[in-house]
This record gives C-alpha cells, structure tokens and sequence, in this order.
C-alpha cells in the first residue's frame, strides 16, 4: 500500500487517546501568547528550544514545569490549552480523551485554587464535545516529586470537588528515587473514594520491580509505559493474564536518547510487548513538545515497529478496553469502530 494511503488510512480510524499530559498539548503559538501576557522571562530563542525535536531530544519535564512556573495564571488559560488539544486531537481520529493533568503545580505554583482550575478544565472539555464531537475527560495526577503528604492532599481535593469528567487519578514526573510504594496511601484513598487508577511505572530505564509495585501494590488498572515490563517474562506473563493495558508511546525522549539510532526501532520495547501477550494502546504523551499527533503515533507503530493492519485493529480494540467508560458505552463503540477499521480497510486494500 502507498505510504499516503496507509497516512489517511490511520487518520480516519477511530481512536481513543488515554495518555496525554495538558501541559504537553500547548501550541507553539499559545504557548508565546501566554508567556507574553505573564510576561514570563522567556526569550523567543527558549521557546523555540522547548519545541525543537531532534534525534536526541532532551527531557521534556523542563517544559511541563516552565508552564506552571510562567504561563498559568487564571483560570481561562487552562481552558485555552484544553479546548485547543481536544480541537487539534479530534482533527486526527480521536473521539475520546483521558487526559492527564496535575494540580499540585497549578495550585502551588500558578497559585490557582483546585476547584476553579478544574472547572476551567471542565468548561473546556463541555465546549469541545458541543463544537468538535470529541469526549474528553480529566484525570489529575500525583506530582511524584512532590510529597506523599501532597498527594494526599490531591486526592482529597479532586474527591471534594469531583464531576463526572473526572475520571480517577494518575501519577507521574521523574520515578528514580520515588518509587510507587510511597504514594500507597493516595491511591488506597482514591480508590475508597471510588475513583480509577493510572500509573507512570518502568519508563526511564526504571526498574520493571516498579511496574510490579504499581499492580500488586496500588492495585492500578492501567500502566503508562512500563517498558522494562519486558526484562522480566514473569512479570509480563501476569500482567497478559489480567489484560492490563499498557499505554506506550512510541516517541518516548528516554528511549530516543539511549538507543542507537541504527538499532531503534529494532530493539525498542514497544516491538516485542504484543509478542509477550501484553495489550498496548499507542499515544502521544506530550504531542505538541514531541512533535507528534495522534496520526502519526500510530502510523510509527507500523512504519517504525513493523505492526499490520491486524495489529492496529487489535489495538483500537486494545484502548477501548482500556478506557474508563461504561460497558454498554464500550460494546457499542467496539462494534461500531470495528465496523469502520473493516470498511477503511476495505477501501485501502482496494
């Protein structure tokens, strides 16, 4: 198949997206608007730095705290961000979103209370369905970095103010040196409260001993990333037979960075996963600050990892599974959509 056939073949599929960080999403032009309103001491060479993607890109996490630190400072600037990537999301296939947000840095450093920061957020995601169609829903996040004192705190914040787009929690931030097992108490909290559970486990070249904490110990449902899962096979093998669902990004800045450029694709993780038994879901973490979107993460899938047309269908399925939405949402979609992937299919093929 042609490589602009294969390209429109991917965006017109059907797709759920459900790890993506609110920070990452901000349009280079939003981003210099914003910081000209704060009047942030950010020079026009430094912003231009934060989007330039090169074969070794640095970190992003840089970035993620830039835009707390300078650029949120009322309400509406959530908004902005949030209506704006569920805009661009839906121009790629995606119908639902859960995306990732985290309070501790809205509410200590853009000194914005968690209720009116979430409501901005939640106006936004309103907005967006009525003007694009796209579902978008809310998970805020536990900054790691932080302390479990403060994750504490988040949980409680998003129990007390909770609205139906708000879905669970996350974490995320740096893993070495604040392994999982320090924020037991907010998740057993959350999850008393009834909220769903995420964690970022085994991304940076961590140990898969935090992939296995996350499961056996937080008792999530999903793993973001969670690569070294592959190191250990018995892990892997427990983590198929509960079907967890691992979201992998295929333009992760660790693994960019630390494998040669000649061996990649070869021997990234994300190829061998399905091949453990694993289910993955492929996403865009940080799209606007990785240089991708939503088409193009799965179109790496297949040109860089070697994925067919079986395999992306499998993970479509994969994310609805996946996906924090009620069954008879879930067995009405699965139809749909996999009626729509045969019909794209069809017409491609032909």
């Amino acid at each position: 198949m042609s490589e602009t056939g294969l390209a429109e073949f991917i965006r017109a599929l059907p797709k759920v997206e459900l790890h993506c960080h609110l920070a990452g999403t901000l349009r280079q032009a939003t981003f210099r608007r914003l910081a000209a309103r704060a009047r942030a001491p950010l020079t026009d060479a430094q912003i231009a730095d934060f989007y330039a993607r090169s074969a070794k890109p640095v970190n992003v996490s840089h970035v993620l705290r830039a835009v707390d630190r300078h650029l949120i400072k009322r309400p509406d600037d959530l908004y902005e961000i949030a209506i704006e990537y569920l805009e661009d999301a839906s121009s790629h296939g995606v119908r639902y979103s859960e995306l990732f947000w985290v309070p501790t840095g809205t509410v200590a450093v853009s000194g914005i209370p968690y209720e009116l920061a979430q409501a901005a957020i939640v106006r936004a995601i309103k907005d967006a369905q009525a003007q694009f169609g796209i579902i978008g829903r809310l998970i805020p996040s536990i900054d790691r970095q932080a302390s479990p004192r403060a994750a504490l705190e988040m949980v409680e914040w998003v129990r007390a103010s909770r609205t139906p787009e708000v879905l669970g929690i996350g974490i995320e931030f740096e893993e070495v040196g604040r392994p999982p097992e320090l924020f037991a108490d907010a998740f057993a909290a959350a999850q008393r409260a009834g909220l769903r559970t995420t964690a970022h486990a085994g991304e940076n070249g961590v140990s898969w001993k935090n992939v296995e904490t996350a499961i056996d110990l937080l008792d999530v449902e999903r793993i973001d990333h969670g690569y070294s899962v592959i190191e250990n096979p018995e892990l892997a093998r427990r983590c198929a037979d509960r079907g967890i669902l691992f979201t992998v990004i295929p333009t992760n800045s660790y693994l960019l960075r630390t494998l040669p450029p000649e061996r990649w694709a070869l021997d990234h993780p994300i190829r061998r996963m399905p091949a453990m038994g694993l289910r993955v879901h492929p996403n865009t973490d940080n799209p606007t600050l990785h240089n991708v979107t939503p088409a193009r993460a799965w179109m790496m899938m297949a040109n860089d990892f070697g994925f067919g047309l079986d395999d992306l269908r499998a993970f479509m399925l994969n994310g609805l599974d996946g996906a924090w939405i009620d069954a008879a949402q879930r067995r009405q979609w699965r139809a749909q959509w996999s009626e729509e992937f045969d019909a794209l299919r069809t017409r491609l093929n032909s």
